[in-house]
């Protein structure tokens, strides 16, 4: 299929970029649209929720970072993708394309803008990212799941339209749900996981911070933590070693569940995490990865902390001392907790596919009306 229904989502191969891309899909095919996906090399490996999608990939490169050798080669990696992606364009004609972010976005996006084909991007972080920071000027509309993103021109600010982050179904459906403060003598509950990147200091400091606790509240202390595969054996045994309850795993598949039993969670403060916690309506100690570029993270956790539904922990910070003072200060405000879990979850956008579906369609309706 090809015209005027037909969406093109340029997404590269990160979870981050790719996720937002699925939401949208499902939710444009709801609506009667066309999406594929446009990606490149990276995208080989799919999510199953992409892979039956119709895709294509176009060639792309980094141009921001690493040597000048290795500059100018994104460059030109980006010159031979946009000449792909007019190619494929050209053949498939579509009424709209919505990029997501990262290099990957930025051969399609061009190329559309050369076709005379309407644009949109998607930005996660609260911090533009570059290749979204190259694209804004040029595109008809700006979709944010933040209300103030640093990096935006103020002339681009009138296409601005805040849509939410999009999140997992099953994670969207929390929105609502009593968050049930902990007694003076019962569980503390706390959920720990990392993200895909830079999760083996939790493993590290965590069980450590735990076992500096004060007796009396470490034994009420119940922890399910999400570690990298070669950092499981290391983190059981720490806990095992101070007796301490902990259920330590590679990965949780019951998220949901996870969020309604934690009474407080710690994380890192990616786009996808941030909007989850809101979602979930459950308050966080937020430690952004340090490596994050443009230290979006940080930007992230500042904005869910200004809210007043978080505490933020720079991983300078992070030593054993450190985290055990603040689980202590949280665990032990029954009241506080609940007050941020009220707070992060008046953050939610439960319907961030929906409300970007419906951008989507306003600019298939306009260029019908201007055909």
């Amino acid at each position: 299929m090809s015209g005027a229904r037909t969406v093109a989502l340029a997404a590269g191969g990160t979870g981050g970029h790719l996720f937002p891309a699925v939401s949208l899909a499902h939710a444009l095919l709801a609506r009667g649209a066309h999406p594929i996906l446009v990606t490149d090399r990276r995208g080989a490996a799919l999510p199953a929720e992409l892979a039956a999608l119709e895709t294509h990939r176009v060639r792309a490169g980094g141009i921001a970072s690493g040597t000048l050798w290795h500059r100018l080669g994104g460059l030109v990696e980006i010159l031979f993708g946009i000449f792909e992606a007019r190619r494929l364009f050209s053949r498939l004609m579509p009424g709209a394309a919505i990029g997501f972010g990262g290099y990957a976005s930025v051969p399609s996006l061009l190329a559309a803008m050369r076709a005379g084909v309407p644009t949109m991007i998607h930005e996660q972080n609260a911090v533009l990212g570059r290749a979204n920071r190259l694209l804004a000027p040029r595109v008809d509309r700006i979709a944010t799941a933040f209300a103030e993103v640093a990096g935006l021109r103020a002339a681009d600010k009138s296409k601005v339209r805040r849509t939410g982050n999009p999140v997992r179904p099953e994670i969207a459906a929390m929105v609502g749900a009593s968050y049930v403060a902990p007694t003076s003598a019962g569980p503390l509950n706390l959920l720990v996981f990392g993200g895909s990147q830079g999760a083996a200091i939790f493993s590290r400091v965590v069980p450590q911070a735990v076992a500096a606790l004060p007796a009396s509240l470490r034994a009420r202390i119940r922890i399910a933590q999400q570690c990298r595969a070669e950092n499981l054996d290391e983190a059981a045994a720490a806990y095992r070693a101070h007796g301490q309850t902990a259920e330590v795993s590679a990965f949780f598949t019951d998220m949901p569940r996870r969020f309604a039993w934690a009474h407080l969670v710690m994380a890192r403060a990616g786009a996808s995490t941030t909007a989850e916690l809101a979602c979930a309506g459950r308050p966080a100690i937020l430690v952004p990865y340090a490596a994050s570029a443009d230290d979006h993270q940080t930007a992230n956790a500042r904005a869910i902390v200004r809210a007043g539904g978080a505490w933020l922990l720079s991983e300078a910070e992070l030593t054993p001392s450190r985290l055990a003072a603040e689980l202590e200060a949280r665990l032990s405000d029954a009241d506080g907790l609940a007050a941020a879990a009220t707070r992060v979850a008046a953050l939610a956008k439960p319907r961030a596919a929906e409300a970007l579906a419906d951008s989507v369609m306003e600019l298939l309706d306009a260029e019908r009306r201007a055909a």
